[in-house]
């Protein structure tokens, strides 16, 4: 079984002001997606099925930030904060079902399962999931598509919980063969390869130390982001399940990662 994390930042435009779909890329990589699941020789591990977890890119982020969805706040504004959890809520459901729809008119059998409905954290770490549902979704064929989201928090009422955070739970309780995250670069590297041209790309990642230089960068989004992809995955490792870090924005990667081909990236394993 193969899990497929989609960044939000191929999906949406993810610095748009407004929420805004990147319907060439998503059509694109359902079309990919489809190749895979019926290809006449299918990969062994998608044989057990494929779970699909997308970011929330330009929906999510803008009223996250708008009501600092994570950040502590006094009991005071705690109804003002519902207001933001709520329009959160609403808005990656939009992405959610753009992205259903898209996978259905390519033959996919697309359920959408959002994680607010049946995960709740503890201090922003997932504490109660219920997964018998997705694993019987899994079981009958259909592809389950979730999404980073808002859940309620028992120690600070309000949580984001990152798509990465849930490939790393949901990928021990079914003891997934391994995970393909689509990003928008093709890999770890020594620094952000948009802004240095003496960027290092890292082909494989065994341990935490392999990274620590990256741990004083300032770009968040293409290197700080990746700190944190990463430490999730070498728990992973833990368990026997690799990684593979891809730029989805390369036309045919997610197909050929999907089937077990060769793919530049970065693996995350143990081995």
């Amino acid at each position: 079984m193969i899990i497929l994390k989609i960044g939000g930042s191929i999906l949406t435009e993810k610095d748009s002001a407004e929420p805004k779909v990147d319907y060439k890329n998503l059509n694109r990589i359902a079309e990919e997606i489809r190749q895979s699941l019926y290809a006449e020789e299918i990969s062994n591990d998608l044989i057990d099925g494929l779970v699909i977890v997308h970011g929330a890119g330009s929906f999510g982020h803008p009223p996250a930030k708008k009501y600092k969805i994570g950040e502590p706040f006094d009991m005071k504004d705690y109804f003002s904060k519902k207001i933001g959890f709520s329009e959160v809520q609403n808005e990656v459901k939009k992405l959610n079902s753009i992205i259903c729809e898209a996978l259905i008119d390519y033959g996919i059998p697309a359920i959408a399962m959002p994680p607010s409905s049946f995960i709740t954290s503890h201090n922003k770490r997932i504490y109660d999931c219920n997964l018998e549902l997705l694993k019987t979704y899994i079981e009958e064929g259909f592809v389950p598509v979730l999404f980073g989201d808002v859940v309620i928090d028992d120690e600070v009422k309000i949580a984001v919980i990152s798509g990465d955070q849930i490939i790393q739970y949901i990928a021990k309780f079914l003891k997934s063969d391994r995970i393909v995250l689509g990003t928008d670069v093709d890999g770890v590297y020594t620094k952000n390869p948009k802004t240095h041209d003496d960027a290092v790309h890292i082909d494989k990642v065994s341990s935490i130390e392999d990274i620590k230089f990256l741990e004083s960068t300032t770009n968040v989004d293409v290197t700080g982001g990746m700190v944190g992809k990463v430490k999730e995955l070498l728990d992973l490792a833990e368990y026997g399940i690799s990684s593979e870090i891809i730029d989805a924005n390369e036309i045919g990667a997610i197909s050929k990662a999907l089937q077990g081909e060769e793919v530049r990236g970065t693996k995350i394993s143990k081995d």
